[in-house]
């Protein structure tokens, strides 16, 4: 009976050993996907030992390092490329607010980056802005040590401090100085003819129209009101001035208060009610030029290196969050397809790069570096996997007619990962090719004509995941995203971009495309 027993597991040893190479690196995969899967573990040590990952942050530049770090640990060859330099670098610490007298409360707000924080702790009165060189005039004397609630509607960027935005507000107080004339003749009209002609309405959209005169008046800060969740973004004037020193720095903070809390702070500056704001906001600057890089990991091929497969996510985020989702939920993938695919044995055919790309937030700066760095690559590209949309999982992919019957053989292994998880292979009509870029690093790359093609995500399992939630606010964090979907999509990642290597043929471009005159 022994004997029988070691005969089947010598044959079943044989058997396996004997799968085409390419069967046993994707079983391994499958198998060390389902068992030991990290993509979460990468991703709490991205978020929440790292933290939020603007280019030119400390934070930034550690999570480089370490991608680095572990993509040699998986056996990757490793290149930083430099995608580019800002003129200072930024680190954003705690940041605190309180409500002092009447009943008191601490305030929920957000800075963008890029944007002053406080002299320490700093505590003053609240005024609301003037809107005509008579107001301004009017409390001057008041300006000093005061929190100004400013006007508008906003979005997360900061208020604009540019020359262009300081001509634009000096057009909107001179016309606001006229409408003030015209209600004094209203006014004293309707007193001396007992008639009730309502006043005309000052122009309030556009916010600190005094912006420079309050700032030099020595005001503490800006305060606006901005929707829940708080989103923030970054001061684009500061970023992108390669003539902006630590010197000409903005030196007032700029602070978005949650949209509740700012009408009844407004509410009580109207009633004339005794109280004061207190902040501390540490927010620092770092002295430049800052470099900042993109990570590649690559998997050289054993029989076309000359050909590649990419997949990629960008490495930076916002920082009022921890990038937990855009795009921790993408780069943490491919970090983990990388690692799937370094310990099967694989040897793909084509070499595999694992991109992560810097600066997708500030412009689609890191993507568009490796391009212009990469010209005589991009017509051996046979697709580009980025992933820069949510935490949901993939369930099917959708691919022109030359392209389908490629990646029919090639998802057929993903059906063994877990029957829960649904997956199809569509056939797709021509797309356009963008003339610009926009919204993910992909189109940088589809401008190229370099195919894009990425996994049709559903969250299957009733998450009730929204990404517009999320979408750059306090609330882009570790805990919003998803570890099943994080799993089942860093095994498909893997799967795909490994079948993709090891065509015997680079995947046609035909039918990709529809180039419009």
């Amino acid at each position: 009976m022994k004997r029988t027993i070691l005969l089947f597991a010598t044959m079943a040893c044989m058997t396996i050993s004997f799968l085409p190479a390419q069967e046993a690196a994707v079983n391994k995969i499958i198998e060390t996907g389902r068992t030991d899967n990290r993509v979460m573990s990468h991703l709490d040590i991205l978020t929440n030992r790292f933290g939020g990952r603007p280019i030119g942050s400390d934070a930034y530049d550690n999570a480089t390092e370490w991608v680095a770090s572990k993509f040699k640990e998986w056996g990757l060859e490793v290149e930083l490329q430099e995608a580019g330099t800002l003129p200072v670098g930024f680190n954003r610490g705690p940041w605190f607010g309180k409500l002092l007298g009447e009943n008191g409360m601490d305030l929920h707000f957000v800075t963008p980056s890029y944007t002053s924080g406080t002299k320490g702790l700093q505590r003053g009165h609240v005024l609301l802005e003037p809107l005509t060189q008579d107001e301004f005039d009017r409390m001057r004397g008041q300006l000093k040590g005061a929190w100004i609630l400013v006007n508008g509607t906003n979005v997360g960027w900061p208020i604009a401090h540019s020359a262009s935005a300081d001509s634009s507000r000096a057009a909107i107080i001179a016309e606001n100085n006229e409408i003030a004339k015209k209600n004094r003749e209203i006014m004293t009209d309707n007193w001396v003819n007992k008639k009730n002609t309502p006043l005309l309405p000052l122009k309030e959209d556009v916010p600190a129209l005094f912006y420079k005169e309050m700032c030099e008046a020595g005001v503490l800060g800006f305060i606006q009101s901005a929707p829940v969740p708080l989103r923030a973004l970054y001061d684009k004037n500061v970023v992108f001035d390669q003539e902006m020193t630590i010197e000409k720095l903005p030196t007032v903070p700029d602070i978005k208060l949650d949209e509740h809390q700012y009408a009844t702070i407004k509410q009580m500056v109207k009633e004339r009610r005794s109280f004061m704001l207190e902040f501390d906001i540490r927010n620092h600057f770092r002295l430049g030029p800052v470099k900042y890089y993109n990570v590649i990991g690559s998997i050289k091929g054993n029989k076309y290196p000359g050909e590649y497969v990419m997949l990629s996510g960008h490495l930076d985020s916002f920082d009022v969050g921890t990038g937990g989702v855009d795009d921790g939920s993408g780069v943490t993938p491919v970090m983990e397809a990388a690692r799937l695919i370094a310990t099967s044995g694989a040897k793909p055919k084509r070499t595999m790069l694992f991109c992560a790309f810097a600066g997708e937030e500030f412009g689609l700066l890191g993507a568009t570096a490796w391009v212009k760095g990469n010209p005589k690559k991009l017509e051996k590209i046979s697709n580009l996997f980025n992933r820069d949309g949510g935490p949901t999982p993939p369930i099917g992919i959708s691919v022109p007619k030359a392209m389908y019957d490629d990646f029919v053989k090639i998802c057929k292994p993903i059906q063994k990962i877990d029957p829960e998880y649904p997956f199809e292979v569509k056939e797709a009509a021509p797309r356009k090719q963008p003339k610009t870029p926009g919204g993910t690093d992909a189109s940088v790359f589809a401008i190229e004509g370099v195919p894009t093609i990425g996994f049709m995500e559903k969250d299957i399992k009733g998450y009730n995941f929204s990404y517009d939630e999320i979408w750059h606010t306090e609330r882009d964090l570790y805990t919003k995203s998803i570890p099943e979907y994080q799993k089942h999509a860093a095994t498909v990642m893997a799967i795909v971009g490994l079948g993709v290597a090891n065509l015997d043929h680079q995947l046609s471009r035909e039918g990709l495309y529809i180039k419009e005159e």
